[in-house]
């Protein structure tokens, strides 16, 4: 069963374990520090993670992964960037989409949020695939756009308005 909860002091461990993968962490945002203690995890678990709109995925009661959804700011109010992580061993088994889809909702029936975005570096396919699957359509790709540990990768960006 897949449910988003929020974080609790039970996930530490599994936070520390998934976000010192660098096959996870390759493509999400350097904000991420590295490595990732378990002091990183205690703040995220009771500050970082404590917005509404950011979940823990959980599959049958093990953390698997992370949703959200960042709201912008003065004339970016209506629109809100989604990203996500999943562990390596429950790629591919639909859990992420699942995700996508239900945060999706979630977002456009409590919030004021017409417009959901994702950026994705080039190269992670798996992830472009995924936003599409999740009714996403690719909206443009800024070349260049993103510098992260000392390489250019293209930003792709997928967006979803409300209906």
């Amino acid at each position: 069963m897949i449910l988003l909860r929020d974080f609790t002091e039970n996930d530490y461990e599994r936070l520390v374990t998934n976000l010192n993968d660098v096959s996870i962490t390759r493509f999400l945002s350097s904000k991420i520090p590295s490595p990732y203690t378990m002091e990183d995890a205690e703040w995220w678990v009771n500050t970082g993670s404590r917005n509404n709109l950011i979940k823990a995925i959980s599959f049958n009661g093990i953390l698997v992964g992370c949703i959200g959804v960042n709201g912008g700011g003065f004339e970016y109010q209506r629109s809100g960037e989604i990203g996500y992580w999943l562990a390596k061993e429950y790629w591919r088994k639909g859990i992420a989409s699942v995700a996508i889809r239900r945060m999706s909702e979630y977002v456009f029936s409590n919030t004021n949020i017409v417009r959901i975005f994702g950026s994705v570096f080039s190269g992670n396919e798996a992830s472009m695939q995924l936003l599409l699957k999740s009714g996403f359509k690719q909206e443009a790709i800024l070349e260049n756009a993103i510098f992260k540990n000392g390489r250019y990768f293209d930003n792709h960006i997928f967006t979803k308005l409300k209906e």
